[in-house]
């Protein structure tokens, strides 16, 4: 069974066990007999926590108080159906939720979803369907392998790889199913090139006000970056993009959001205020370890997410 805590405490709890045994996260992934990736997933409550990973962390029950939900353990596929057929590799079908919507907002910013058929039948079809996601390796491995793997792993129940480009500092997560792009392509990320196709922010995200903030902090861990302006005691926060119609959409999303920002220029998107730098932190924030450290190098006085 997994478990489902209120809000934070399972965030919490790992946090408190962590310190008081003063155990790194790899340590602590090693006693829980988890990959460090997975155990990301229960610390930034992308996922819920299994009971018997949960009875380690609190022999004593005393966060049992906070439990308000049990789901079985392959609760997404139950509730998500399962659509495949024939001999086509089944996925976890997820339910609308931040999760996804922050999935959504990586491949929107590094990602890219192919589909080539070179053969169907009814029972079958032939040909490459696979999503990638593209990263550095030198300043985004962290936040590929420990956070966006493990992401799409929970939310698909689906095998991912990692590959490198040959001579090149470019790093990929890749992922083959004919039902995960048709899955997308339902959901409003059509495979094929994405400036061509014009993507946006589907409407089922902007609608809901928490899957929007997701949405938007995947956007920005993949295509954001952060940094101090030369010769000047400011900071900024930059979006950039090649596809205008994206770019309206992360700005109107940002005023919606009670958040100012700049005018689109030259593809760039930028927050300047130190207010408004504070509301972007409070409210959607960063995951990607590459952003955290500098901003934390920030007197803002404001928490990073």
């Amino acid at each position: 069974m997994r478990l489902q805590f209120k809000k934070g405490k399972q965030r919490e709890l790992i946090k408190k066990f962590k310190i008081n045994n003063k155990l790194t996260f790899p340590q602590l992934a090693r006693l829980l007999k988890i990959k460090e990736g997975r155990l990301n997933t229960y610390y930034y409550e992308t996922s819920l926590i299994p009971e018997n990973i949960y009875n380690n962390l609190d022999k004593k029950g005393k966060y049992k108080k906070y439990i308000i939900g049990k789901k079985n353990e392959f609760w997404g596929k139950i509730k998500g159906g399962k659509t495949s057929k024939g001999r086509t590799k089944e996925i976890k079908i997820p339910s609308d939720s931040k999760r996804l919507a922050e999935f959504f907002g990586i491949m929107l910013g590094d990602g890219n979803s192919h589909r080539t058929c070179f053969y169907k039948s009814r029972i079958n079809k032939r040909g490459t369907y696979m999503i990638r996601i593209v990263g550095d390796i030198n300043s985004g491995k962290n936040y590929l392998l420990n956070y966006v793997k493990p992401l799409i792993e929970d939310l698909f129940n689906i095998a991912v790889k990692k590959g490198i480009y040959k001579g090149t500092n470019a790093m990929y997560l890749t992922c083959h199913s004919v039902q995960l792009i048709d899955f997308l392509e339902k959901k409003g990320f059509k495979p094929g090139n994405k400036i061509k196709n014009q993507l946006e922010i589907p409407n089922w995200i902007k609608n809901n006000k928490k899957y929007l903030i997701s949405c938007l902090r995947g956007l920005y861990d993949t295509d954001g970056s952060v940094y101090k302006l030369t010769n000047q005691n400011s900071h900024q926060i930059c979006f950039t993009n090649v596809n205008i119609r994206l770019m309206n959409d992360v700005r109107d999303s940002l005023l919606k959001l009670g958040i100012n920002c700049s005018k689109i220029s030259n593809k760039d998107l930028y927050i300047t205020k130190k207010s408004e730098l504070r509301k972007f932190l409070k409210l959607v924030g960063f995951i990607n370890d590459k952003h955290i450290k500098k901003i934390k190098m920030w007197n803002l006085n404001s928490p990073v997410v």
